[in-house]
């Protein structure tokens, strides 16, 4: 049965076996990776923080983390920014997510993020951005899949890997 949860202990083995997957991969909306390696409670510990906004570093936002789970095996994560920063509004946006490699091209990214936008319906935004790479047809999928209307794509520094970033506004309403 697929579910989406809080990370939980329960699931510790098949989110590292995830980790290992995903090798050198960028992973988003997984955060604290070599804590999770090294001291899970702790790696626990810290997304919970990171929800409540509590020991935030400086330019992060609190933010809501969700596991997508089949069976007992972890497929994706998820995670939702509350509120976002002028860095943020230009790349990032509220939603980051991924699914594990071997768990790819299933339609599990769409599920995940349908089923995490009821999640965001609660904490009372009428829309929310999020983005993807402009090469990222697949992300481009899932959100479309999901409502997401393209609202422009831009070029900024804050992406790394330097690529044009597609900015897509989905309605909750």
């Amino acid at each position: 049965m697929l579910k989406l949860v809080k990370p939980s202990y329960k699931y510790r083995h098949s989110f590292l076996e995830a980790l290992d997957e995903y090798g050198s991969d960028h992973i988003s909306g997984i955060f604290h990776i070599d804590l999770a390696y090294t001291n899970f409670k702790k790696y626990l510990s810290c997304v919970r923080n990171q929800e409540r906004g509590i020991d935030l570093t400086r330019g992060i936002v609190p933010s809501s983390a969700f596991w997508l789970i089949d069976g007992d095996e972890f497929v994706g994560a998820v995670s939702f920014r509350h509120k976002l920063n002028k860095r943020l509004r230009e790349y990032g946006g509220h939603i980051g997510y991924s699914i594990r490699p071997s768990k790819r091209k299933k339609r599990y990214g769409t599920m995940m993020l349908a089923m995490a936008l009821t999640h965001v319906k609660k904490y009372g935004l009428k829309k929310i951005i999020i983005m993807c790479d402009y090469d990222n047809t697949a992300s481009q999928k899932i959100i479309k899949a999901n409502g997401g209307v393209l609202h422009d794509t831009i070029k900024t520094k804050s992406n790394s890997n330097k690529k044009l970033i597609m900015h897509w506004w989905i309605d909750l309403v």
